[in-house]
């Protein structure tokens, strides 16, 4: 079943969204971490916590030109953060509903949202599940169109994107025989305005595992559909059915063969059979650091994962090389928090195991040190197909008394995989999209209750069309502090410079009071 892309829209989606969720609700460590793990309130199982903040923004080049036209952005910002930590649900909400204004064009008001959430809900005990997730942010349409360095700057190449997931499942075990897992899942992604097709995916997935120990050969089957409908384009089709054989050497160490065929009609009318074979490894040397990956190989190529991650008492690794099939490639996980709060929330599991206190504590953390939680390195840029997208990411944070560093880098290369649909944006002439970009975020801790922050990015879009391309460089730099227990005052200054592309030059003094009820 398919949504008419005209009976959505983002308000009253993410209205709908927190309503659910209300509904539900109804029925040897960083020092800094330490001072502020100090502060925290003790342990909640539910929390929830309004604010409004309020952000002045005087800018050289409002509408990002190459003339410039200078202009004072007035946001008001209501939001709430909801953190749910239940015997049966487990949720988190962040939402923030933004009236923009504008002291030159007042014609250009508007309204922004941003929601970030995800959570599971056990409905039957220890048997059925609900996960739900869903996302609103601002959106690059195209890679070499002009990237906003804020949301609130005037860009007729950003569009607001908004992404609901739903997945209710099954999970058990057959005495000592096998586990098993149905799983159905629907997203719906939503584009305003003049951003392009909107997408309905849905997917059904049924596994079933035998039970082995530590060490010794095991078994799973697993098979399952996806349908893809595009507004804007026509729809696709794939199924498949898979045998893998894991062997755990020993309890870190294990190997894996799988094969089985799979069905697409990703370059024809009607489906059409091949064969699918891969391995995987797994490598687990010690709680703190971990190692996968595997391939496979189908009709349209190979498709990997790799997967690192490490931690020490005062850093935290990240690495990952994915490629694989994307109905929306670019758009942030809506399961995340961001690419900077997971890398401390995975750093900070030693000093804080149970999840509820360790959000409170990383949050904290980044208010004390005037640091954003949702980096983003590249912006990405929408499609109307299937695309065959290869992603890697590399993050590192380190965690001193008074300093903190974290490095973020990321690169992608995206080609359009559904041969008959008619590509449209920027994979409609170009084959291959290339984009690839670092931030690099360093704080400084004045007081206990002041910082000083530097942030340092690149971002860079190719194509394999000559002449088509872009780069975008900033350099912000804030002092955050506190001016009660409950408000906090940042006070930025930035610069972005654009060429290759849509060229232009902005300089923005920046001031935002954020209050928590």
């Amino acid at each position: 079943m398919t949504l008419p892309s005209t009976s959505v829209s983002t308000a009253p989606a993410c209205a709908l969204f927190l309503a659910t969720t209300a509904g539900l609700l109804l029925g040897a460590s960083p020092a800094g971490a330490q001072e502020v793990g100090a502060q925290l309130p003790p342990r909640q199982t539910v929390s929830i916590v309004p604010r409004v903040s309020l952000t002045e923004t005087a800018t050289s080049n409002v509408q990002l030109t190459s003339a410039g036209n200078s202009d004072v952005v007035t946001e008001l910002s209501p939001g709430i953060r909801i953190n749910i930590e239940g015997a049966k649900l487990k949720a988190f909400v962040d939402y923030a509903v933004s009236e923009v204004a504008y002291a030159r064009t007042p014609a250009s008001r508007r309204v922004l949202n941003a929601l970030n959430s995800y959570g599971t809900l056990e409905a039957v005990d220890n048997w059925a599940f609900i996960d739900f997730s869903g996302a609103i942010g601002q959106q690059a349409i195209s890679a070499f169109g002009q990237q906003s360095s804020d949301p609130v700057l005037i860009n007729a190449n950003q569009t607001e994107v908004a992404t609901f997931h739903v997945s209710p499942y099954v999970r058990g075990r057959w005495g000592e025989l096998a586990t098993y897992e149905a799983r159905y899942s629907r997203s719906l992604t939503h584009r305003s305005g003049n951003g392009g097709s909107n997408d309905d995916t849905v997917d059904t997935v049924a596994k079933i595992a035998g039970i082995r120990g530590d060490v010794g050969l095991g078994w799973s089957v697993d098979a399952g559909r996806q349908a893809v409908n595009y507004s804007g384009g026509r729809s696709t089709d794939s199924d498949h059915v898979n045998l893998a054989l894991p062997y755990a050497i020993t309890p870190q160490i294990k190997v894996s063969v799988n094969g089985g065929r799979e069905s697409n009609n990703y370059a024809s009318i009607s489906k059409q059979a091949h064969g699918i074979a891969g391995f995987g490894f797994a490598w687990s040397p010690s709680a703190l650091s971990s190692l996968t990956a595997s391939r496979e190989q189908h009709s349209y190529g190979d498709a990997h994962v790799v997967s690192f991650d490490s931690r020490t008492a005062r850093t935290a690794w990240r690495f990952s090389d994915v490629k694989d099939v994307a109905t929306t490639p670019g758009l942030t996980s809506s399961a995340s928090r961001g690419s900077v709060y997971d890398l401390l929330f995975s750093q900070f599991a030693t000093l804080q195991p149970d999840p509820v206190a360790r959000a409170q504590l990383v949050n904290a953390y980044l208010q004390s040190n005037g640091m954003a939680p949702n980096v983003v390195v590249t912006s990405g840029f929408l499609t109307s197909s299937l695309s065959l997208q290869r992603r890697q990411d590399f993050s590192f944070a380190l965690l001193g008394v008074r300093d903190t560093v974290t490095f973020l880098t990321s690169r992608s290369q995206t080609r359009n995989l559904d041969a008959l649909a008619v590509a449209v944006g920027d994979l409609a002439n170009a084959a291959v999209v290339q984009q690839r970009g670092f931030s690099v975020n360093l704080a400084h801790r004045l007081t206990p209750d002041y910082s000083l922050g530097l942030l340092m990015s690149e971002q860079l879009s190719s194509s394999s069309l000559g002449g088509q391309n872009g780069r975008q460089r900033s350099l912000v730099g804030n002092l955050a502090g506190k001016l009660s227990g409950k408000a906090l005052l940042t006070l930025g200054l930035r610069h972005t410079i654009a060429d290759r592309g849509f060229s232009y030059a902005e300089t923005a003094v920046t001031g935002n009071l954020s209050v928590s009820f």
